[in-house]
């Protein structure tokens, strides 16, 4: 880097320090960010003061080969705009570089799925420990609740925790919800999800300590009811005695199986998205990885050309 491209980079970091009071590690990172831009111009022939939006593209470009994530290089496109807005203002430069320069998409990562045969296994697993006679009988059949609640739901953890006690005293195959935004949602229970939650009914009211609470899993706890970690690491725990990894399995996995298993048998979308509690489709339609591979399986199986192809005599 050329004296002027550092004193220039050194007047930005003193600006950063003394009019926003920037921590040190983020001065220290500004820094690296802008030194590596200046090492890359360099091999183009190019000063820090003189690079055009081209060549800040082709470092963004360069970062992507080099193996940088997205969000990475979203953060060295912020360090470049602060820099090249600090230039301008100061009228070391005519024009801001990076006004038009576009960030790095941010791909969204498919969320943690669980096969039907993962689940089963979970399930039988918490099923045969709840049937396990002794003191720590109660949390078990609670658990096994749990679990069936959320995989037959779809709940948000949230939601599933803080479910009020007068669920007991509905009738029918329906659970009426209460999701973000105190929307109401209802959502069907399977078989085995009212078999397990009537059985927990037994055991909770048979505690006179739990039977005054509003919540359906009352706890000890600041909100009065279980906390959603608490559940999250007797899932885990469960979850490697089921010979999963630990970091596999959450109920927020959970959630994620109950959507892709009923799309990958076969609901449409925009009732997943009901379930879910999801106020537009477009969150839901992370789950169309699940549908494409069943829509491609479709058409091998039914198009007719597709029957041509394997029998072309």
């Amino acid at each position: 880097m050329s004296d002027l491209s550092r004193a220039r980079v050194e007047a930005f970091l003193e600006m950063l320090s003394a009019e926003r009071g920037a921590a040190q590690n983020t001065l220290t990172s500004y820094e690296r960010d802008l030194d590596d831009l200046g090492d890359f111009l360099s091999g183009r022939k190019v000063t820090l003061g003189a690079a055009t939006r081209e060549d800040l593209a082709a470092y963004l470009s360069d970062l992507a080969r080099r193996g940088f994530q997205p969000t990475s290089q979203a953060r060295r496109l912020s360090a470049m705009r602060q820099f090249y807005k600090f230039l301008y203002a100061e009228g070391l430069r005519g024009d801001d570089p990076t006004a038009i320069l576009d960030a790095p998409k941010k791909t969204r990562p498919l969320p943690k799925v669980l096969t039907v045969e993962d689940v089963t296994g979970l399930l039988s697993l918490a099923e045969q420990e709840a049937n396990l006679e002794g003191p720590e009988q109660p949390a078990r059949i609670r658990r096994l609740a749990l679990i069936e609640l959320l995989y037959a739901t779809g709940m948000r953890v949230s939601e599933l925790v803080s479910l009020p006690v007068k669920v007991l005293t509905q009738e029918g195959r329906f659970l009426l919800v209460r999701g973000k935004g105190n929307k109401e949602r209802l959502v069907p229970l399977s078989r085995t999800a009212i078999e397990a939650l009537a059985r927990y009914g037994k055991i909770r009211g048979a505690d006179p300590v739990q039977a005054d609470s509003p919540f359906l899993f009352p706890a000890a706890s600041k909100e009065g009811h279980l906390p959603r970690q608490v559940f999250a690491r007797d899932l885990k725990d469960l979850a490697v005695r089921a010979g999963l990894s630990a970091n596999a399995v959450s109920p927020h996995v959970l959630r994620h199986a109950f959507a892709s298993h009923l799309l990958g048998n076969g609901a449409d979308l925009r009732a997943v998205q009901e379930l879910l509690g999801h106020s537009d489709i477009s969150t839901t339609q992370i789950y169309t990885h699940v549908l494409d591979e069943r829509l491609q399986q479709l058409v091998h199986t039914h198009h007719p050309l597709a029957k041509q192809a394997k029998n072309p005599d």
